[in-house]
């Protein structure tokens, strides 16, 4: 057809027309069964997301997964707040139980640049504006706080405030804002020990070779109780201003499900089931004082 030759009148509305067509075909909102808009548009049609695998949800987690998060060391196992978290936000999504795939990704795998091959992680990774540029995070589904661990008996355990950690040999898992806050928080006097996994800086505290570490309130409260017997929880940390500190799932950076994910932990949200599994698989946080 030979455009060059119609009415400027007529092709500008017809230029309209095809605008305010596609406008109304565009998703208009991110609820699961409807539609969800982000880094690309998806329909949130329940079960029939644009997943990693077709049919199938693929759900990644690091390897040893740690209780409270986790139970047994089996996310599968849909015990312990994560994995309970991760069914819930499945079944939300439109698929059951037996259609979640678990996937091991270490954990600074997974907020690191490049394609991933699961549709969201959960492993305690804080929605950060640095870990943003590399992934897309849903809405928080856990509000974090952080804590110190120390031995029964050590200055560190008689710390009362952040200056009283000045001065101790601190240890913490790289990539972690648990190491954030030793190093913009505490700012100690000497350089925090820096370790591959929490199981090690655990090893280290029982060993002496670290005064104290830092970790989130619920892990906290998990090594006192059951891995580190002589150990005690010296405090936790405010949360600065209004910031707030948040887990949040992590997704590819250019995932179509961004939307449905983010809908889906906001429905839990609302309708009271991530506080039912907070109050169920995490500890009661009240009895730690917070350090000034």
């Amino acid at each position: 057809m030979r455009l060059v030759n119609r009415p400027l009148r007529r092709t500008a509305w017809a230029t309209v027309v095809l605008l305010a067509a596609a406008v109304g075909c565009a998703p208009q909102d991110a609820s699961p069964g409807g539609s969800a808009s982000g880094q690309g548009k998806q329909s949130c049609d329940r079960g029939k997301l644009a997943t990693v695998a077709s049919g199938t949800l693929t759900v990644g987690t690091d390897k040893p997964a740690y209780a409270p998060w986790f139970a047994d060391d089996d996310p599968a196992g849909g015990k312990g707040f994560e994995s309970a978290v991760a069914y819930a936000v499945a079944k939300q999504l439109g698929y059951g139980k037996d259609k979640v795939r678990w996937q091991t990704v270490p954990f600074n795998n997974a907020f690191a640049p490049g394609e991933k091959k699961f549709d969201f992680d959960i492993n305690q990774i804080s929605i950060s504006a640095s870990r943003k540029q590399a992934v897309a995070f849903s809405s928080g589904y856990y509000d974090v706080r952080q804590a110190v661990v120390a031995l029964k008996g050590s200055k560190a355990a008689k710390a009362k405030s952040v200056a009283d950690l000045k001065d101790a040999k601190l240890g913490a898992q790289v990539g972690t804002t648990s190491l954030d806050v030793i190093n913009d928080t505490i700012h100690p006097s000497q350089s925090p020990a820096v370790f591959q996994k929490n199981d090690l800086a655990k090893s280290a505290l029982k060993n002496g070779q670290v005064d104290a570490v830092v970790v989130d309130l619920p892990t906290a409260f998990y090594i006192t109780s059951a891995e580190v017997k002589d150990a005690t929880v010296v405090g936790q940390f405010r949360t600065g201003g209004t910031a707030k500190e948040q887990f949040g799932l992590v997704l590819d950076k250019e995932s179509r499900l961004t939307g449905c994910v983010t809908a889906a932990v906001d429905a839990l949200r609302k309708d009271g089931t991530l506080a039912a599994l907070e109050k169920k698989w995490l500890t009661d946080a009240v009895s730690a004082p917070v350090l000034k």
